[in-house]
């Protein structure tokens, strides 16, 4: 449809504040009057901070012909470095974009678009099209850089009667959502400046948040943990993070207000199968009861009649299993509610930024927000030109056992080890975790090998490409690179009978050590291809946001040809070989993701079912069997009573299809009903499964000293339908 104004009062509105932000944004780094036609050579230069430290810079160049953004982060070995060359219509939006340079992992990216005549074009490495455009529509770039934030918010603003408010529908799909939420003061001095935040919707699984100053030039784009920050305001990026998770946690916890639904008397769950995970076995029809957050009942059949003072849901023969465990995430604030309509309810938090980990767990506990449950991990890295910047990095030994000891006085499981440590560390830091009862897990830390690293005291190695890399890897190469990613092409070739091969096998039988595999996520890095994605998105990447749908789209790994492409599809083969080869000898593999949104968690034990275990089986290795390695199976993991009611129904049944897991229409977590179908309509996405109704008592239950009458309110049928 051709991107059309109203009428003509709304058109020359529209074309004099397009004016205004455009000429502003040319105008930008100068000072020049925001109607200057014609700017010097002018730059911006921004400063990219992470957990304190600087991962990468921005810059963008301004002249009366267009714009050049140069990026480029290194954090851990990965990062994006691109090149964008802009040409800006008097409306602010762009007519002509090109993009290139290399992504995350070094996958290049060549990327283009143009208005011209009557028509939009566009090429990149999720998509291509044409489509007519009477107007400049605004395209939403595929490999994009913080600074684009403030191309679309120009864009939208300029096209708005409402100075704070704009929305537009945006190329190749969607509509972009810009809402100024408060201005804030930054930094002190001659650096002490005004900000207006603006909060980015419609694009991402999470919105995006931007500071401009007067002018309208970008001062910020702000996320959890990092930090794009205008040159000689990197002083003010603590009081940036704070907030950025003021304003996340603002939204979160109004989401959790409309969105957990908590009844003050008994939930009775009818007409359901219970999925055993002791006897992996799908019982006949019966009845649960729930009060808060515990199973109090387990009935036969449709339980009988039901109380007047107790809520109902049928469940239609539909299927409840335990709620999945994701053993390798890393929370943000978003994450909670995707995996809540995932049915993952217990996470393991495999390395975060200490302090705000500490209050996510807090403000849980207080059911200020939602999300699975979580059992923490402390992230230990050594300090070197790849650290990634998380937990502690320790430049000495002793630095190392002060974390460990900090993470233990906190309650923490495990310590977790990274690329960067001293492999000479691990032993003394895995002895003094075991002297305080925490557990070892991480990375095989580089120019050290996985028979070590189990000799030295991991109790579980993290991630299935740091136990084969061990087998591929000459003993100098470094895995702090995306060497650690791009050598699992060499698996194609290896033969799993190789003497290496089986003697860590047997080390790993002999010190009980598990494995933590992700390897949907090492799926996804190694097999995704440009325009089509990885194997396991088809079913669910179109509900997604238009910018989250595009960004997974891609090519991750350099490919030199067609050999090199076949090679990495052979290699993630043997890959889930290695898998089946590690069941067949007893060794405890735990599902995890390295991911957030439980999509993964779920095509996760997708790729347990490929490596040739049984839906049953998975369903317990993702239930039962994480909550025994975490020791909290006396109270998850089994719907049993007296346990915690994280209960997840589907209609299928998944110990026949696996592929069940992926609807779920209602999840029980921490006293509240979520139904996922709400939860992503919140989010954006579009849903999967109708949730069931949620009839509430007709009667309010007998209370000490209450007045008859009083008690819950419900519709006129004494429904809830969400």
């Amino acid at each position: 449809m051709p991107y059309r104004s109203s009428s003509l009062r709304q058109r020359v509105g529209r074309y004099r504040r397009a004016i205004l932000l455009g000429a502003a944004m040319l105008a930008c780094a100068t000072g020049a009057p925001a109607l200057a036609t014609s700017a010097p050579m002018a730059e911006e230069s921004f400063t990219i901070i992470q957990n304190g430290e600087t991962v990468g810079s921005l810059t963008a160049r301004h002249a009366a012909a267009g714009l050049h953004v140069s990026y480029r982060v290194d954090d851990n070995g990965r990062g994006p470095k691109l090149e964008e060359d802009i040409r800006l219509s008097p409306a602010a939006v762009p007519v002509s974009w090109t993009i290139t340079g290399t992504s995350l992992m070094g996958g290049p990216v060549s990327e283009s678009f143009a208005w011209d005549k009557g028509a939009a074009h566009w090429h990149s490495q999720a998509d291509a099209g044409d489509k007519p455009a009477v107007n400049a529509p605004l395209y939403i770039a595929n490999d994009a850089t913080p600074y684009d934030l403030l191309l679309y918010a120009h864009a939208a603003l300029a096209q708005s009667r409402n100075p704070d408010h704009g929305s537009l529908p945006v190329l190749p799909g969607g509509t972009l959502t810009v809402d100024r939420l408060r201005t804030v003061t930054l930094g002190s001095g001659a650096r002490r400046v005004a900000a207006s935040v603006y909060r980015l919707s419609g694009l991402q699984l999470a919105p995006q948040y931007i500071l401009l100053d007067q002018q309208k030039r970008l001062l910020a784009s702000i996320g959890d943990l990092a930090v794009t920050v205008a040159k000689g305001h990197e002083g003010d990026v603590p009081q940036l993070l704070v907030l950025a998770r003021q304003l996340a946690e603002e939204r979160v916890a109004t989401l959790q207000k409309e969105l957990a639904h908590r009844v003050e008397a008994p939930i009775r769950l009818r007409n359901v199968h219970i999925y055993n995970p002791r006897s992996m076995t799908r019982g006949d029809l019966s009845t649960l009861i729930v009060m808060d957050d515990r199973i109090t009942q387990i009935l036969p059949g449709d339980g009988g009649p039901v109380p007047a003072d107790e809520a109902v849901i049928d469940g239609q023969g539909g299927t409840v299993y335990p709620g999945l465990f994701d053993m390798h995430s890393h929370t943000s604030l978003d994450s909670g509610l995707f995996y809540l309509a995932a049915g993952v309810t217990s996470t393991r938090d495999m390395g975060n930024d200490n302090a705000f980990l500490q209050q996510v767990l807090k403000r849980l506990q207080a059911r200020e927000m939602a999300g699975p449950a979580i059992t923490p991990d402390g992230f230990i890295e050594g300090r070197s030109p790849y650290s990634a910047r998380m937990g502690f990095v320790v430049d000495t030994v002793d630095k190392g056992l002060d974390a460990v000891r900090w993470y233990a006085d906190r309650g923490y499981r495990e310590i977790k080890i990274y690329n960067s440590l001293n492999p000479d560390w691990v032993k003394p830091l895995a002895s003094e975790a075991h002297r305080l009862g925490l557990g070892v897990t991480g990375h095989v830390p580089a120019f050290s090998s996985p028979d070590r690293v189990i000799a030295d005291g991991y109790d579980t190695i993290a991630h299935l490409n740091q136990l084969t890399l061990g087998w591929v890897l000459s003993p100098r190469e470094d895995t702090r690179t995306p060497l650690r990613l791009t050598a699992m092409v060499r698996l194609a070739d290896l033969d799993l009978n190789a003497p290496q091969v089986q003697a860590s096998v047997a080390l790993m039988k002999a010190h009980h050590t598990s494995l933590d595999t992700t390897t949907s996520i090492i799926e996804r890095l190694m097999l995704s291809r440009a325009g089509v994605g990885g194997p396991g998105d088809d079913v669910w990447l179109d509900h997604m946001p238009i910018g989250y749908e595009r960004y997974r789209k891609r090519t991750y790994v350099p490919l030199k040809d067609k050999a090199e492409d076949d090679a990495y599809f052979k290699a993630f083969d043997k890959a889930l070989a290695v898998m089946t080869m590690l069941h067949k000898a007893g060794i405890r593999m735990l599902p995890g993701t390295d991911d957030t949104t439980g999509f993964s968690l779920q095509r996760e034990l997708e790729l347990y079912v490929k490596a040739g275990i049984s839906p049953a089986q998975v369903l317990r290795m993702g239930t039962l069997d994480c909550a025994t390695y975490l020791g909290t199976d006396h109270q998850t993991g089994s719907l049993e009573v007296g346990k915690q009611a994280d209960i997840v129904l589907v209609a299928g049944d998944p110990t026949k299809d696996i592929a069940a897991i992926k609807q779920p229409a209602m999840v029980m977590h921490a006293g509240a009903v979520y139904y996922p179908a709400e939860i992503y309509r919140a989010l954006g996405i579009a849903p999967f499964a109708a949730a069931p109704a949620l009839h509430m008592p007709t009667m309010a239950p007998p209370v000490a000293g209450a007045s008859a009458g009083s008690g819950f309110a419900a519709d006129d049928d004494g429904d809830f339908q969400p």
